[in-house]
């Protein structure tokens, strides 16, 4: 008993004495702040039109972002979709085996269209991983996530989603959405004939956006993820705006960013008062963007060359294919091979697939557009897809050179040609940004374990 009343005594004595070790010994029991993680998406936005905009001063919060960390081009997925990409991203894995290979698919043993959804995704997400660790995630807006699922946390699924009441998880939250204007997208068909309703429907879109982040942020998270997709759509219509300094719509397009950017200062500016830092913080796109110069229509190119063909001159769509032909094209730039046992009229025997797959492959690389090269790589599925799935998707993945942009329409009478779009994906200039420096050669596939690591680490 006789050593105890000394050590209280000097202990009494020293903490009088020195209000530095009083301050350290309070420390200790400070409560320490929850470690979390947000990302911020940029649907279609492309590194170098974001760095451009962040050193014109248009997006001064993301210029300051960029030079406290690391942005670094990325690669989207192929064929290069939000579809695709998006689904790479969230399971960390390729169309083999997560099983979604774009919006659309073929029925088993049919050349009639499916729309896969999120239902139909056959690998797990990395917030199911963290939901397995107890971690709450809250996702606003990504896209390929409809319908809305069970995950431990709130989901809002983005594009393509039909009804606000099958896009929330859970769905007590569809009330409070609607109190605050939540919409899951513009209206694309109206945007695209009329151009002054494009402006007001994406910055209403961003607002109400806006209104559920500051919905959802006030509850109990580890994960969080917002997603804008109103730079796809404007990327897409008003293409020409950014390019043109004389467009009439270049200052819109200009104030659109500043908006976002506006955005992004009042996320990243809620997290570090949660966190003290921004440690945990990422930015990213899902794919690239360009001007178009001209859409190829590559079942059209296919029936020229006699791959293809119809059981009537005016087809409405694939159903149509008559048993003869030796492949065709699923939009946007998928090839399959009309093999016997995938399709009803299959006619290509699997000792052909191989040199069929060559002979395809070495006449895109040699198409032309006045005297421009128009196909940059032709990719065999199966060099970059792996996993249980590989069979059912497509067999080459045509990626063209900047500024044709690659479609599977069935009517089309011209290879090349023009719609209402003026903008076009692109594979390998999409970024990402994080306070670390991630490594070459990445890809949109590496990000879910760099995120599922930062949990792990903390």
């Amino acid at each position: 008993m006789g050593p105890a009343p000394i050590f209280f005594k000097l202990a009494k004595i020293d903490i009088t004495m020195s209000p530095v070790i009083i301050k350290s010994f309070m420390s200790l029991f400070k409560k320490k702040k929850k470690e979390r993680v947000l990302v911020i998406g940029l649907d279609g936005v492309p590194y170098s039109l974001l760095l451009e905009l962040a050193q014109k001063g248009i997006m001064p919060t993301t210029s300051k972002l960029i030079d406290s960390g690391y942005i670094q081009r990325m690669k989207a997925s192929l064929p290069e979709i939000s579809a695709v990409s998006w689904t790479n991203f969230m399971t960390g894995t390729n169309p083999g085996t997560h099983g979604i290979f774009g919006f659309t698919d073929f029925k088993k043993n049919s050349y009639d269209l499916c729309f896969p959804n999120f239902l139909d995704l056959k690998k797990e997400t990395f917030w199911d991983k963290l939901g397995d660790q107890r971690k709450k995630c809250i996702i606003i807006n990504q896209p390929s996530t409809y319908p809305a699922r069970k995950i431990n946390g709130i989901l809002i699924s983005g594009f393509v989603a039909i009804e606000l009441s099958k896009a929330v998880y859970p769905p007590s939250f569809q009330a409070p959405l609607e109190r605050v204007g939540y919409e899951i997208d513009i209206d694309t068909q109206k945007s695209a004939e009329n151009t002054e309703f494009l402006w007001k429907d994406l910055a209403k879109t961003l607002s109400a956006r806006l209104n559920a982040f500051n919905l959802f942020w006030k509850e109990d998270w580890d994960y969080f993820e917002f997603v804008i997709t109103g730079t796809d759509r404007l990327h897409h219509f008003q293409w020409d705006a950014y390019e043109d300094e004389s467009h009439v719509y270049h200052q819109n397009f200009l104030d659109y960013y500043s908006q976002i950017d506006r955005v992004i200062d009042e996320i990243v500016t809620s997290f570090r008062k949660l966190t003290d830092n921004d440690k945990g913080l990422y930015l990213l796109s899902d794919h690239g963007f360009a001007k178009i110069e001209q859409e190829v229509y590559l079942n059209t190119w296919l029936e020229e060359q006699g791959y293809l063909k119809f059981n009537n001159p005016s087809p409405e769509s694939l159903a149509e294919i008559s048993p003869s032909s030796r492949a065709f094209v699923m939009e946007p730039n998928r090839i399959y091979l009309n093999l016997k046992e995938k399709f009803p009229e299959g006619c290509v025997e699997q000792s052909e697939k191989k040199a069929l797959k060559e002979e395809i492959s070495k006449k895109l690389d040699k198409l032309e557009y006045k005297g421009k090269k128009v196909v940059r790589c032709v990719f065999d599925a199966e060099e970059i897809y792996s996993g249980p799935y590989l069979a059912e998707g497509p067999d080459l993945i045509v990626l063209s050179e900047c500024g044709f942009d690659m479609k599977g329409s069935v009517k089309k009478k011209e290879v090349f040609g023009h719609s209402k779009l003026q903008g076009m994906h692109t594979w390998d200039d999409a970024f990402f940004f994080s306070k670390k420096e991630q490594g070459q050669d990445l890809s949109i596939s590496d990000l879910a374990k760099i995120i599922l690591d930062d949990f792990s680490s903390k």
